[in-house]
């Protein structure tokens, strides 16, 4: 079959004639990068079914590379490129100045964002090759998570006010958040009917809107009761009404601010920073310290291990494995324990 738009069979004095001829005419066929990234989208979206967050930093991470490619340095002219004119040659000048300004973490992500882009382009015959398919991603540095002792938990927990609406949602939060483990995006995503109060559970969506059920204990579950009932205390008067018109309904979110919105992330990671210095806890203390947390009390406690990922909604053991190396004292004294010729 002739690879012209014609389908005429033409003759060209060399080889290296026909090449560049055929390579010119899959380029005017080829689709625009927009065009592309549209369709990649929605097969993110669709075929995944990936967060909004993960489809955000996705195409954050493609734009970047994009532009990259157009402009490769801030003297040089940005010219519009295609797809098939990307070789490794370019991904590799491209993660080379990432490697000046960037952690190897965040060069993984935004690497592994390109490899999906180009297995898709492929995978759709939009390319014959994956220019990436021999670029390795680097290795990535583990960091110790970071985690409250015990005494510093519970002072955290009773740092918020118990006479302010605010006070009264911002125990509840950090109760649940150290109660069950949760991401600060799943804590955030709770809505009333997710919290089963008499099984003593919490319908939790994870990442990639994978559903686990977790157990939440009795102290969270009294912090939420007092939290629900003064709610409407929170939401500042000239929207209660609109909000609260329903009352409060079963679908309605849980954490919400003074607007009668649902709380996004960036306000619990705020909150949570706050309370931890009120409280004189000197190490910078996040929601997913929290969830650290949770699972570092829990394997000090002798849970097993494969028990604490179903709770974490880890998919790889490998990824809580990482709290194996977090408290070697206390490893250490089950070795001796348990161990007949320690």
């Amino acid at each position: 079959m002739s690879p012209f738009p014609s389908g005429e069979l033409i003759l060209f004095p060399c080889l290296s004639c026909w090449y560049h001829a055929v390579t010119f005419f899959q380029t005017m066929a080829t689709e625009s990068i927009d065009t592309l990234l549209d369709r990649y989208t929605t097969f993110l979206r669709v075929e995944k079914n990936v967060s909004a967050h993960t489809l955000r930093n996705y195409l954050s991470d493609l734009m970047q590379f994009f532009a990259f490619v157009e402009k490769p340095h801030t003297q040089a002219e940005a010219r519009p490129i295609i797809v098939s004119q990307i070789d490794h040659h370019r991904i590799h000048a491209y993660l080379s100045v990432l490697h000046r300004q960037n952690k190897k973490s965040s060069i993984g992500r935004k690497l592994s964002s390109i490899k999906s882009f180009f297995r898709f382009l492929l995978r759709e015959g939009e390319l014959g090759r994956d220019p990436t398919v021999l670029i390795g991603t680097p290795k990535k540095e583990q960091p110790l998570p970071t985690h409250l002792p015990v005494d510093d938990m519970f002072r955290l927990l009773e740092t918020p006010a118990s006479d302010t609406p605010s006070g009264i949602r911002d125990r509840a939060i950090l109760e649940v958040l150290y109660s069950c483990g949760l991401r600060v995006s799943e804590l955030v995503g709770l809505s009333w009917e997710d919290i089963d109060a008499n099984l003593e559970v919490v319908r939790v969506n994870g990442k990639g809107n994978k559903e686990r059920i977790v157990p939440i204990g009795r102290k969270a579950l009294d912090a939420l009761a007092h939290y629900r009932q003064v709610l409407p205390e929170l939401i500042a008067p000239k929207r209660r009404s609109m909000v609260l018109a329903g009352g409060l309904l079963a679908t309605a979110p849980v954490f919400l601010n003074s607007r009668g919105g649902r709380l996004t992330t960036r306000s619990v990671a705020r909150l949570v920073g706050a309370h931890a210095r009120d409280c004189g806890i000197a190490l910078k203390t996040s929601p997913h310290a929290l969830r650290h947390t949770f699972a570092t009390h829990l394997l000090d406690a002798g849970a097993d291990l494969r028990a604490i990922q179903e709770l974490l909604g880890h998919s790889s053991l490998s990824t809580t494995q990482k709290y194996t190396h977090i408290n070697l004292d206390h490893l250490m004294q089950v070795y001796d324990k348990a161990h007949p010729k320690a």
